[in-house]
């Protein structure tokens, strides 16, 4: 029989130890990208965590790119892993350009919002039908009540929210919810039952959050925002985040700050950011990414 040396038997206890040690904890969490598909809630969809915005200016800055350039856009979002996409009926042309850039793609591979004007009258069934022809599909993964502001919205909009709740079933509108504006309005978002979904003003400062007032002057108040956003998602809802860039008046460390913010202190579901370049994209992943780590 072979015999240790002291050392060597000194040593092997000392790696059969580490090796133990080892054994015992728990393995890093996977690392969290801005790709990742994250469930938006208790809504059932699930949406990459950093979404593709139309929005700019109510879509001025994508229109003004062109079809061809916001194409081009609108691809290399999609082709570095981005799958979620926004827009609104409000901004003009966005839904017939969005549908134009994704053609081709496969429906089941990336994710559609649209926000829907609920205070301009008309047939909300026909509204919702007319959208999904502009934009090509079949169905919306989720349909937002846009520009919700004052206390008394979730009892404005009923005939909104029944026309999406009859969407809902007949599945050409998968998840429901809100995006607001003023702190009237945001407070009924936590105990609102009927949303699955609230998209939420939010950065690290203030700057075009909300105030009493909606879209009224001055700097949001960060705190209470915040405080709601956690209720929501207390309740069971998806938040997603807007103006991240603060509506383009932030710098590079602005924007990485406000991205932490979001995800590291609001901890928030999702953000979403418009673009006029593809630089502007991948640094938005890369803020993501860092503010994920």
């Amino acid at each position: 029989m072979s015999r240790y040396s002291r050392r060597e038997f000194l040593k092997a206890t000392a790696a059969a130890g580490a090796a133990a040690t080892l054994s015992n904890v728990p393995l890093s969490a996977e690392t969290r990208r801005a790709t990742d598909l994250v469930p938006l809630g208790k809504s059932g969809v699930k949406v990459t965590r950093l979404a593709f915005g139309t929005g700019s200016f109510s879509g001025e800055v994508q229109r003004n790119l062109g079809q061809d350039g916001f194409n081009r856009l609108v691809r290399h979002a999609y082709d570095n892993g981005v799958r979620f996409f926004e827009t609104a009926d409000s901004y003009a042309d966005m839904h017939t350009m969005l549908g134009i850039a994704l053609k081709g793609i496969p429906r089941d591979t990336y994710q559609l919002m649209t926000k829907v004007t609920a205070f301009d009258g008309g047939d909300p069934h026909q509204r919702i039908d007319e959208l999904r022809k502009q934009i090509d599909s079949d169905y919306f993964d989720v349909m937002l009540l846009h520009w919700q502001r004052g206390p008394a919205w979730p009892h404005e909009t009923t005939g909104w929210q029944g026309a999406i709740d009859k969407a809902q079933d007949r599945k050409v509108v998968l998840a429901r919810g809100a995006s607001v504006h003023g702190l009237p309005a945001l407070a009924q978002v936590p105990t609102f039952n009927w949303l699955q979904v609230a998209m939420i003003r939010c950065n690290h400062n203030g700057t075009r959050m909300d105030t009493p007032v909606a879209d009224g002057p001055g700097q949001g108040n960060v705190p209470e925002v915040v405080e709601r956003i956690h209720q929501a998602r207390a309740a069971g809802q998806g938040v997603i985040s807007m103006k991240l860039i603060g509506e383009g008046v932030f710098n590079r460390e602005d924007r990485q700050r406000a991205m932490r913010f979001a995800f590291q202190n609001a901890k928030v579901d999702a953000v979403t950011v418009g673009y006029k370049n593809t630089a502007e994209i991948d640094e938005a992943i890369e803020n993501v990414n860092a503010a994920l780590a």
